[in-house]
């Protein structure tokens, strides 16, 4: 009974110096790394444990530890190759004996909203109910400074936001005056650069949620995105705006598209994680290369018409470069859609909907054709039909739709309507 008191007292002696320690960073300014080191000496004086703490959808912005911990923890499965903390499948709070409780998490919550996990490491000894509770105090405190550093950061990223939004509307004054006041905000625009246009593809004015968990989501989508860039440049402007996230990304050579798509792509990749974890789905365009901030009005255009016409030519998680749009750029900008359906209506007639399962095969089959510049020969081959075949499916299309195979003009109409008929969200 006594040894039980002493250790209930010992516990509580602790917690009371951990919540001491741990406050006074807050207070004096400190940052969720110094967090992280005070709980990881809580835990072990000898450092030989780890603590990290993550965005809601598990993304590591914060950590501290031996490196050698800290290279065992995150080879375990508790992370997916992306390096994110897989939160939607780790427990919270209390393992019971012998799962896993080589590590523990717990939600970092002030109020109604959720920022995140802190989550510690031992791969000496197993984590108890004693350390969770130490992770319980960590995580309050993780959420006045998380809260605080919020806070100033909406005070500054209004400022960074109206100036981003004053030069993609060629308003910054003077490409010399634009370049200075970028560096003042620790942003370099004096290089060739591509605008990026990430935007959710939830419809947020068809949505069930509430405008403070709208919010919510597109700071925290914002956040994801400047912390992906700013691991590979920290001088690349990126703003999230109410309903898109703007980056100018700094891009290799100007005119080489390849390399500026995977350069995106692998942003992309990081944003996007391996799923999971609360993240929404989003498609992203990428405007032409620019090389002098005069250029940023046109750019974001073109990456906004990238990101509309990206998702309407492949649906949800599109990543389109304006360049690679063709003429569904040009069909973009009909403002109508019912306009484009009723082209498709009377261009393809029947083949124009699903009502018989032959209709796609006779839509691809035409598609083919004009893109062979109708070479019989060629369009059998790519469809592995018997010529007589495809001069059967020939004669059947041209009942239906018409001499096309002798009328250009009716060949460009059936050719535009094919695309239109393609896109999405019309």
């Amino acid at each position: 009974m006594r040894e039980q008191l002493e250790r209930q007292t010992a516990a509580l002696r602790r917690l009371e110096d951990a919540d001491r320690a741990l406050v006074h960073i807050v207070l004096a300014g400190g940052t969720l790394d110094e967090l992280c080191e005070r709980v990881v000496a809580f835990l072990d004086p000898t450092a030989a444990a780890a603590a990290m703490v993550t965005t809601t959808d598990g993304r590591v912005i914060a950590r501290a530890g031996d490196p050698d911990e800290l290279r065992w923890a995150e080879s375990l499965p508790c992370f997916d190759r992306s390096g994110r903390f897989l939160v939607e499948s780790e427990p919270m709070g209390p393992r019971e004996a012998g799962t896993d409780a080589d590590r523990a998490a717990v939600r970092i919550i002030a109020g109604q909203l959720d920022h995140g996990v802190i989550v510690a490491f031992s791969r000496h000894r197993t984590l108890t109910e004693d350390d969770v509770r130490l992770l319980e105090r960590a995580a309050t405190v993780a959420a006045l400074a998380i809260t605080k550093d919020q806070a100033v950061s909406a005070v500054e990223s209004k400022y960074r936001a109206e100036f981003l939004r004053d030069a993609l509307s060629g308003r910054a004054g003077t490409p010399i005056d634009a370049i200075a006041h970028a560096s003042s905000l620790g942003w370099d625009i004096d290089r060739p650069l591509v605008v990026v246009v990430a935007e959710t593809d939830e419809d947020d004015d068809q949505t069930e949620r509430d405008r403070d968990e709208i919010r919510f989501l597109q700071q925290r989508f914002a956040r994801a995105w400047t912390h992906a860039v700013g691991v590979r440049d920290p001088r690349t402007p990126v703003v999230g705006f109410s309903r898109e996230v703007v980056s100018l990304v700094a891009v290799p050579e100007p005119g080489d598209t390849e390399r500026v798509m995977r350069v995106v792509g692998d942003l992309v990749r990081v944003v996007r994680g391996d799923g999971g974890g609360g993240r929404r789905s989003f498609s992203t365009g990428v405007s032409r290369t620019v090389t002098s901030p005069a250029q940023l009005p046109q750019a974001y255009d073109e990456a906004l018409s990238a990101v509309t016409v990206g998702r309407q030519m492949q649906g949800d998680g599109a990543l389109a470069h304006v360049d690679g749009l063709g003429i569904y750029r040009l069909l973009a900008l009909i403002p109508d859609g019912a306009d484009l359906r009723r082209f498709v209506r009377e261009s393809l007639r029947e083949l124009a909907t699903d009502d018989q399962p032959e209709y796609a095969d006779l839509r691809q089959t035409l598609s083919i054709l004009i893109d062979t510049n109708m070479n019989v020969a060629e369009t059998a081959r790519l469809l592995f039909f018997h010529y007589n075949t495809l001069r059967y499916r020939i004669g059947k299309l041209e009942k239906m739709l018409g001499p096309f195979t002798s009328d250009p003009e009716l060949r460009l109409t059936l050719a535009l309507a094919l695309k239109v008929h393609q896109m999405r969200g019309l």
